[in-house]
């Protein structure tokens, strides 16, 4: 179909299909992706239990990276789901906007390798907050898009619109101040990612009337 001069491809389409699938798939990919930067120990003795413990226990900042960042993408699929979910179509601006939020989950897998590798190091908590910023910005950028090119099949007021902006923009505040505390304490920092949970604990609380559609 055609709204004014912009095409719009409605859900039963093949373009749909084809930009929520080829979505699917990247996330899929991201994911998997962030166990394989995580490389089984070499040992010089196959057979010590002792020392298999210790190259173990020097893996695990990848371990909680990986678990981190599944958690962390795995959260922004759900919320990518719920946002197509509620689509009447697609066209050109949504798609390409979809592409660039797209690329930085593609990217997730490179910081969070990083974070693993050099968890102590300042600059390899800040990469991770930076992208993880940028990702949640960018769904504040879908979401709002959708809504201003009435590509949304559900009623959205304001109020709600400016709610579920807000909790979408709770993780960008936590990664940024998260930043200068990196120089002074590289696990307080990671911490700070964690104020995002009780935060949208108290923000449901306080959700407006008809904000169940973006959830």
């Amino acid at each position: 179909m055609v709204r004014g001069s912009a095409r719009v491809w409605g859900r039963d389409t093949v373009e749909f299909g084809r930009v929520t699938g080829f979505s699917d798939g990247l996330f899929a990919i991201a994911m998997t992706l962030l166990i394989v930067e995580v490389a089984v120990p070499r040992m010089i003795h196959t057979g010590s239990s002792r020392e298999l413990l210790d190259r173990l226990e020097e893996l695990v900042p990848e371990f909680a990276g990986f678990f981190l960042s599944f958690a962390l993408i795995g959260r922004y699929w759900v919320a990518h789901h719920q946002m197509f979910s509620v689509l009447r179509g697609i066209d050109y601006g949504l798609i390409s906007r979809n592409l660039v939020y797209l690329a930085f989950i593609a990217f997730m897998p490179f910081p969070t390798a990083l974070l693993g590798d050099y968890f102590d190091n300042p600059l390899a908590v800040i990469a991770y907050a930076v992208t993880g910023a940028i990702v949640s910005a960018l769904e504040v950028v879908l979401l709002r898009y959708a809504w201003k090119a009435n590509l949304l099949r559900v009623k959205v007021t304001p109020e709600v619109m400016r709610w579920g902006s807000i909790m979408s923009l709770s993780p960008v505040v936590a990664f940024l101040i998260s930043i200068p505390v990196a120089f002074v304490s590289t696990p307080l920092a990671v911490l700070m990612w964690l104020i995002t949970v009780p935060f949208g604990i108290y923000m449901h609380r306080r959700a407006p009337a008809g904000a169940d559609v973006l959830e």
